[in-house]
């Protein structure tokens, strides 16, 4: 990172703050992702996001215990809040 955007960085959630009302993609527990556009957040990763899609990856299994391809499911949602003992990841969206 360049000198311009580490001088207003002094804790991590700063980093956080330079994304608001920008892009962002957010893994979640469970096997979830969401990007959307980052509106609010605090200090328990509690966020509220608009323009959202959610992905829910799964790996089923056959009978016998063989695992097929794995699938995904998408929805978009106009506005979302994401409780932040599910997030494990937040990072600006790729373009």
């Amino acid at each position: 990172m360049d000198d311009a955007t580490t001088a207003g960085i002094s804790e991590p959630l700063d980093l956080v703050k330079l994304s608001l009302g920008e892009r962002v993609f957010i893994k979640l527990r469970g096997d979830r992702t969401v990007t959307g556009v980052l509106h609010a957040y605090d200090a328990h990763m509690n966020v509220v996001l608009s323009q959202v899609e959610e992905t829910i990856h799964f790996v089923d299994v056959t009978e016998d215990g063989q695992p097929l391809p794995p699938r995904a499911e998408r929805r978009n949602v106009e506005m979302l809040f994401v409780r932040g003992d599910g997030v494990i990841l937040i990072s600006p969206a790729q373009q």
